[in-house]
């Protein structure tokens, strides 16, 4: 059985108006037990005393020592496993070991177990109280040193943390600053776009009246299969010259028409009916969508449709042999957002970058301004379009659109 606590707070005669620390002696000898506690509720600390090692272990729990004067030898449990245990569970009580044995084996060992200081029996009242008010200020100061270090691995945490945020930051705004700089490079060229057709279209369109009308007399003065085939292909190309410049110069308007409100829905089936002879012809199917009926936009719904009318065109192109058209419609936060995806081919990683260049194309008949044109468009209404996705089994484009209801 253990032996009955003998913990205590001093009496009043032996407590002085303030203490200066709180102290847990163990300690199986009564006499130095009852010896030391007198002289330290003297010299000012708050005393609790105990003859049994387990019973010290619940004091210190209790109490959270600054202190704690140990015996070395006690027959329940000895110094050295206390000591062990007091640090591992209570590593701001300092320990200080009482010993009768004055060896420098023992010295290590127990230093080595984590005491503060060892005092060897018998000792002096004086040099006790001393060789504790100096364990003391070391104790301050190395627990001082630990709240400097955790404060200063917290403050790295935040620097860290500060610096990250600070990256992330420059990141976001070295993408937006570097989109700002594509679009007005891409205005740039527009604006460059818009001077040079407008200068130049009357002056082309001029001979080109003149060569279609030549043809035409022409046509009417033969009969020879073969010559009526050159003039035909004369007049297609004057045609498709004609078309080129009706893009540059579509390309070229910086206004903005406002004439109603448009339904974009509509719209799409509008110019799904236009193509949907080439649409049957090819074998595409078409699967719509919409998830809503969305809010009206303030659009020119011509110029709607012609941005539509150049992504189906595109979509077309790749899906020649058969072929599936996806269209899906949303609104979200107050914006019309539009998907439109072809299982095509997709485009190229290399000249991903490049599809909204004017007369950048990869076909051989093509002008490469059907994307610019309807992202000039999806501008003027304050609405974008970019590839959101491509890869080898297709692409998909993402408009959006502010609604106004």
């Amino acid at each position: 059985m253990r032996p009955e606590i003998a913990a205590h707070a001093m009496p009043t005669e032996f407590q002085p108006l303030k203490t200066k620390a709180t102290v847990v002696i163990i300690d199986d000898d009564r006499n130095i037990l009852e010896m030391t506690a007198l002289v330290l509720s003297k010299r000012g600390f708050g005393v609790f005393t105990t003859h049994s090692a387990y019973d010290g272990l619940a004091l210190i729990a209790a109490h959270s020592p600054e202190l704690v004067l140990l015996d070395y030898m006690m027959p329940e449990m000895d110094g050295l496993s206390a000591l062990r245990q007091i640090k591992s569970s209570f590593p701001e009580s300092y320990v200080v070991l009482f010993t009768g044995r004055g060896s420098e084996e023992i010295a290590v060992e127990l230093m080595k177990g984590g005491a503060s200081e060892y005092i060897i029996k018998p000792f002096n009242s004086r040099n006790l109280v001393e060789r504790l008010e100096n364990v003391l200020r070391i104790r301050e100061i190395e627990l001082h040193n630990i709240e400097l270090q955790r404060e200063h691995g917290r403050l790295q945490k935040e620097i860290e943390q500060w610096n990250h945020d600070l990256q992330q930051r420059v990141r976001e705004k070295t993408e937006a600053l570097q989109s700002a700089q594509n679009e007005i490079a891409q205005s740039e060229k527009l604006a460059a776009l818009g001077y040079l057709s407008a200068g130049m279209a009357h002056e082309i369109r001029n001979p080109l009246n003149s060569i279609a009308l030549f043809v035409q007399l022409m046509r009417q003065s033969t009969v020879d299969p073969e010559q009526l085939g050159y003039q035909s292909k004369i007049l297609k190309e004057v045609d498709r010259v004609d078309s080129i410049i009706r893009k540059l110069l579509d390309a070229s308007r910086r206004t903005r028409t406002v004439t109603s409100d448009v339904q974009i829905d509509q719209v799409i089936d509008t110019v799904l009916e236009v193509f949907a002879p080439q649409i049957e012809t090819r074998k595409i199917q078409v699967e719509r969508h919409y998830h809503v009926i969305p809010s009206p936009i303030k659009a020119d719904s011509s110029e709607l449709e012609q941005i539509f009318t150049n992504l189906f065109l595109n979509a077309l192109d790749v899906m020649s042999h058969g072929g599936r058209l996806d269209i899906d419609l949303q609104q979200q936060n107050g914006r019309v957002v539009i998907r439109v995806g072809d299982n095509g081919c997709g485009i190229p990683e290399n000249i991903l970058p490049n599809v909204f260049e004017p007369f950048f194309s990869t076909k051989a008949s093509g002008t490469g301004m059907g994307l610019p044109v309807a992202q000039r468009i999806a501008h003027i209404y304050e609405g974008s379009i970019v590839v959101e996705r491509t890869s080898p089994a297709g692409t998909v484009f993402r408009l959006e659109f502010p609604v106004y209801s």
